[in-house]
């Protein structure tokens, strides 16, 4: 068993040293957040089980903060509100949970981000597509190819994994990225490009 968490470890260190390709489509998300954000957007977030916990832990850290006091972001998880899902997962189907949350609340100056492992979860599919179908920008966290879902992604981060615990560990560390980003630009640090900003002094 120790032989194995060992490497395990080691394979956490070499998926995560693999993510430095995906820096500049973290800087991509980071200006389209931080300029969404800057128009009255808002972003909307959605995942299953891991990834509804990773989908919800983006929200939280814009409607929250991530380490700087600023204003909150209007940031909201499909997930969150079991009356909602369990309502359309019994009236409609658990394929539609998303698309039909999409459909309500997502407009064409909005963000929305959906998170998956395989890419091929068929609620995560539809909520991307009814998203781009209301006009919205679309994001996809995912790995490998992306799956299905990267059809209806305009920007994806795909973590060079194969491996569901390695992938969703690697999701986290993205969207920290993200929140670093548009954590400075709402405070005030740097511009929506990640320029810092210089405060002057009297």
């Amino acid at each position: 068993m120790r032989d194995l968490l060992a490497r395990q470890l080691a394979d956490h260190v070499e998926t995560a040293r693999s993510v430095e390709s995906l820096l500049p489509l973290v800087a991509d998300l980071g200006e389209l957040l931080c300029t969404t954000f800057d128009r009255g957007g808002r972003l909307y977030t959605f995942g299953n089980g891991g990834s509804a916990a990773d989908a919800q832990h983006l929200a939280a850290e814009l409607v929250g903060r991530y380490r700087r006091e600023r204003p909150p972001l209007p940031a909201a998880a499909f997930s969150v509100d079991p009356s909602v899902v369990t309502c359309i997962g019994n009236g409609y189907s658990f394929d539609d949970v998303f698309a039909r949350q999409a459909t309500a609340w997502a407009r064409p100056s909005d963000v929305v981000a959906g998170f998956t492992t395989s890419g091929r979860s068929p609620n995560v599919v539809r909520g991307l597509s009814a998203a781009r179908d209301v006009g919205a920008t679309t994001v996809l966290f995912a790995a490998g190819d992306g799956g299905e879902a990267v059809r209806y992604a305009d920007l994806a981060l795909l973590v060079p994994s194969l491996t569901t615990a390695r992938t969703q560990e690697m999701h986290l560390l993205l969207l920290h990225l993200v929140s670093e980003w548009v954590d400075a630009w709402a405070a005030g640090e740097a511009d929506a490009h990640g320029n810092s900003l210089e405060v002057a002094v009297s």
